[in-house]
């Protein structure tokens, strides 16, 4: 078969000097490793040379040698260097006082069919053949052949084409299937935790009633209740980590307040992604400032931490509630608010005198002075906090909707303010939750209210692992039997 001209590849010649034995010679068209190491292409022997201590390598027409990290380097003269290109013979040393290497460049070259050829006889046998020109069997036979593999390659690139549009629509209508099932989850989750509201709602009433009139059934009602509520929570907590809620990606912070809002009777399900944020706001100014820090240490050495979580435990309400006596008074039960329309607010749970009254509270001759009175019933821990934790048991039962969050917002700014918003919104839990409220009446609600009830989340946050956030001291309602 005649050849047409060469065609040049470069390569490289390598020579080692300095290893024992004398020096080696080698040859390569592509790159290759220098060390001691068997694995290299050019292995050498000696103490001056790393395991893997240089790549020789070809790109863009030019050659290069690159030290992989070795301990002695590679050095050009005295000078150490990292890599070196170059396109004439070069030395270098494996090390100061290594061995050399040598390299010098050359052409290979490999003969290849002539174009002109290979284009003359492709033409020959496979150009279309004129009307009523004779052509020879072997051209026949070629075109057959080339028509064959044609066919053959044209249904295999059909066969190709079609799985993989097979695949592309299996896996956009698996994509669907799971969005739509991720979706139905979602929905099934969501009514299941207001159904736990209602249930909720339905056993404080009946609790409510079983205070007035203990009776059999009214026991049973309540037995009834709880044991569905429990089903349900369990049945609820299998969908919250079927669907994901607590993802890993989330940061630590961020866990604690879905779990913190939850606790409070809020859906994980439901947040809207700025409450988080302003969560982790009032979080960072209660970092700020000294008052959690003191306000925690007078409950813990008063035992308030105990009692108060023992109250709120016996009545089914969240012990986390804790903070709402932190943000009214920093503990202290001596506590005097400025006057209102109604009256001064005292004691650690802040009554006003209506309220004081109404859950059983004597009222003390100081009434309306701003100062300690040992006769005001507001002003003796105890007893507060058992007329606290029945006030809150009751807003659970109105159409706060046995959310915590609208029960704080309640307590701060008034049930006689805050529960007629509430009637007015759609009579499901669904739709009266904190988040709607907040998206309907934001410039309706005081921005004390608004503080209030984000400054006693953040700090059920905190609470929940102080040390997280900067704080020298433990969960105080995890340290506590509540017993």
């Amino acid at each position: 078969m005649a050849t047409g001209s060469p065609s040049h590849i470069s390569g490289i010649c390598v020579q080692v000097g300095g290893a024992s034995g004398g020096p080696k010679q080698y040859q390569f068209q592509t790159g290759f490793s220098i060390g001691r190491s068997s694995a290299c292409e050019v292995q050498i022997d000696d103490e001056h040379v790393s395991r893997s201590h240089a790549a020789v390598e070809f790109r863009g027409g030019q050659w290069s040698i690159r030290d992989l990290g070795s301990s002695n380097g590679i050095y050009l003269g005295d000078q150490r260097v990292d890599r070196i290109v170059f396109d004439k013979p070069l030395t270098i040393s494996l090390g100061i006082a290594g061995p050399k290497v040598s390299f010098d460049l050359f052409s290979a070259a490999v003969d290849e069919p002539a174009a002109g050829e290979a284009t003359q006889w492709l033409d020959r046998h496979l150009s279309e053949i004129p009307a009523g020109q004779v052509v020879s069997d072997q051209t026949l036979a070629i075109r057959k052949a080339l028509q064959r593999v044609q066919r053959k390659h044209r249904w295999q690139y059909i066969v190709i084409i079609g799985l993989l549009a097979a695949l592309v629509i299996s896996a956009s209508g698996y994509a669907l299937f799971l969005r739509r099932q991720l979706n139905a989850n979602m929905r099934l989750a969501r009514d299941l935790f207001y159904s736990m509201k209602a249930i909720d709602l339905g056993l404080a009433k009946a609790e409510q009633n079983l205070s007035v009139s203990e009776d059999r059934r009214g026991r049973e009602a309540v037995r009834e209740y709880r044991q569905k509520r429990e089903r349900m929570e369990a049945d609820y907590g299998r969908f919250v980590t079927a669907l994901n809620v607590y993802d890993a990606r989330l940061s630590p912070r961020d866990r604690l307040i879905l779990r913190v809002t939850r606790i409070f009777g809020e859906s994980e399900l439901e947040i809207p992604p700025d409450f988080v944020s302003e969560v982790g706001l009032y979080i960072s100014k209660w970092q700020a400032s000294g008052r959690y820090q003191r306000a925690i240490t007078l409950a813990k050495q008063n035992g308030y931490d105990r009692a108060i979580q023992k109250e709120f435990l016996s009545l089914d309400l969240p012990p986390h509630f804790f903070y709402l006596a932190m943000q009214e008074s920093d503990f202290d039960q001596y506590n005097s608010g400025p006057p209102t329309r109604k009256g001064i607010a005292k004691g650690m749970w802040q009554f006003i005198p209506e309220t004081a009254v109404k859950y059983g509270l004597r009222i003390g001759p100081l009434m309306d002075v701003r100062r300690p009175d040992p006769a005001d019933d507001r002003d003796h821990f105890d007893l507060a906090t058992k007329a606290a934790a029945r006030y809150i048991k009751d807003l659970y039962t109105t159409d706060a909707e046995a959310s915590g969050l609208l029960v704080m917002a309640c307590y701060n700014w008034g049930d006689d303010r805050v529960l007629p918003l509430v009637r007015s919104m759609p009579d499901n839990p669904r739709d009266r939750n904190f988040w709607k409220f907040l998206e309907r009446f934001r410039k309706n609600i005081p921005q004390e209210t608004y503080d209030y009830v984000f400054y006693i989340v953040s700090a059920a946050v905190i609470g929940e692992n102080p040390r997280l956030f900067g704080f020298n001291f433990d969960n105080p309602l995890a340290e506590v039997d509540p017993k």
